[in-house]
C-alpha cells in the first residue's frame, strides 16, 4: 500500500522536475556527468603543464600512454598530486619540458 503511495507521488512529481538526457540516466546522483572539452576529440585527452607559476594546457594523443619520457611525468604527478585529481591531468613540469617530450620522435 506504501509503495503505491510513494509511486503515485514520484509520478506526480516528475511532471515537474525536467529529465536528465537518457545517455546520463546511468550516472548516480553522487556523481555529475561529465563531458570533454569541444576542442579534444576522440583518442585524445588534455593535460595542463604546472611549474614555476607558468601553465598551459594541452592535448595529447592516447599514443603517448606507451612513451616512457610521459608515463615519467604521470609518475611524478601521482607522486606529487595523488590518484584524486579532478578535471584536466596535471603534471608537474614546465610547459617547455612536455612540449619537448611531444615534438620528440617515435620510435
Amino acid at each position: 500500500m506504501l509503495r503505491y503511495f510513494v509511486g503515485r507521488i514520484q509520478k506526480g512529481l516528475s511532471l515537474f522536475v525536467p529529465r536528465r538526457p537518457a545517455a546520463f540516466s546511468y550516472f548516480s546522483e553522487d556523481h555529475a556527468a561529465t563531458r570533454a572539452p569541444d576542442d579534444v576529440m576522440e583518442g585524445y585527452f588534455s593535460v595542463l603543464a604546472i611549474k614555476g607559476g607558468e601553465t598551459k594546457r594541452f592535448i595529447v594523443g592516447l599514443d603517448y600512454l606507451t612513451d616512457p619520457a610521459f608515463l615519467g611525468l604521470l609518475d611524478q604527478a601521482r607522486e606529487e598530486y595523488g590518484f584524486r585529481q579532478q578535471g584536466a591531468l596535471a603534471l608537474p613540469c614546465r610547459p617547455q619540458e612536455l612540449q619537448k617530450i611531444l615534438d620528440a620522435p617515435k620510435e
